[in-house]
């Protein structure tokens, strides 16, 4: 197949890319900065420079390909909605990438939240509204002869095989840590996100473009674990004896910005991914976020450094 992917740079979409490539896929990415364009070439993918508020480039490299994979911007209404005008009535398939913070909660790291599964009704923070909605306008393009899919990873984990190789909470929590000399979590950290591995992550990708029906939502998760026992596995990975201390939410907010203090590091978002298993047979079996922190590519990263 001939594949557009955008954000063919970043985590998700530079690791979909290369496993792709090396299906034999036809690979094109979109990039903002035309200096990358040599690094994808390198890699097997044909650049395409343009922003994702370029409708006409967007348009044009969405109507050549078989099938198109946002990964660049779960917030960016525009691109989708010029993809969704684009594929209109083609059936080709659409796949859009959103995340679990659309059921995150605001505890602030000091309790446990419930559990979604692809069937649980949605009432997002309003932070979180506009993805929701953008994600039923990407689902309803089903009823418009795009084979429309949304997926929902949960924290992602690993090294992926993109020029951008790591997502962001683990980093940020080793950062502070190796400032600071000690483990740090929002509040007492009993709040829980679910994970996934980049590599099962990828995976599921390949089985949507093969096998997912259109008007389809997924969850991506492997397990989950509250945020105080990851940053006890940074603290343990780095020498600290597996010590944390708290951080207030105004500590947290200056660190990460309210978004990221509040809506990802001291938040609950816990998925199933019922529906991935059931409907695809996605088996995820890489090593877990535990294991990859203090065994993995991040005790390695910190080894490198050394």
């Amino acid at each position: 197949m001939r594949i557009f992917i955008t954000g063919a740079t970043g985590y998700i979409g530079g690791a979909l890319a290369a496993r792709l490539v090396a299906a034999g896929h036809r690979v094109t990415g979109l990039t903002r900065d035309p200096a990358q364009a040599g690094a994808l070439r390198a890699r097997g993918i044909e650049p395409v420079i343009g922003t994702l508020d370029d409708a006409a480039t967007i348009t044009a490299a969405a109507r050549e390909a078989d099938a198109v994979v946002n990964t660049a911007n779960s917030d960016h209404r525009g691109v989708a909605d010029t993809l969704i005008a684009a594929l209109r009535g083609t059936g080709k398939t659409l796949i859009q990438s959103s995340g679990t913070s659309i059921v995150a909660d605001l505890a602030d790291g000091e309790r446990e939240g419930p559990v979604y599964d692809e069937s649980t009704p949605v009432q997002p923070l309003p932070l979180r509204a506009g993805r929701v909605a953008l994600n039923d306008a990407v689902l309803a393009a089903a009823n418009d002869g795009v084979r429309s899919v949304v997926v929902a990873p949960s924290l992602i984990y690993g090294e992926g095989a993109g020029l951008h190789r790591h997502s962001i909470q683990v980093p940020w929590l080793i950062d502070v840590a190796k400032r600071e000399g000690v483990g740090r979590q929002v509040g007492s950290g009993r709040n829980l996100w679910s994970n996934v591995h980049i590599d099962d992550l990828v995976d599921l990708y390949v089985a949507m473009l093969e096998r997912a029906p259109a008007g389809a939502l997924y969850y991506a998760e492997n397990g989950e674990n509250a945020m105080l026992e990851v940053a006890q596995a940074v603290s343990r990975m780095l020498g600290f004896g597996g010590v944390t201390r708290a951080l207030s939410v105004p500590e947290a907010v200056a660190l990460w910005g309210e978004g990221g203090a509040r809506y990802t590091m001291g938040s609950n978002s816990r998925v199933r991914a019922v529906r991935a298993r059931s409907e695809l047979g996605w088996q995820p079996h890489r090593p877990s976020l535990l294991q990859e922190i203090e065994h993995g590519c991040y005790a390695r990263r910190i080894g490198s450094d050394a």
